[in-house]
């Protein structure tokens, strides 16, 4: 599946005037992260294992 086919969610906490923007794509295989000012950058793609503890470590600050 290309970053065009995926349903892409911007971070609720991104700014709202265009700065700081985080996007997250869920696929049965990966979350998918990208910078949504940079789309000629791959998005970053980590199981759902991995994104599990991440965002349990994140939000532990």
């Amino acid at each position: 599946m290309s970053t065009t086919e995926r349903v892409w969610f911007k971070s609720s906490y991104s700014g709202s005037q265009g700065d700081d923007c985080v996007e997250v794509a869920v696929t049965e295989q990966a979350i998918h992260v990208r910078d949504s000012k940079d789309l000629t950058r791959p998005a970053l793609a980590v199981g759902r294992n991995g994104w599990t503890r991440f965002v349990g470590y994140a939000a532990r600050g």
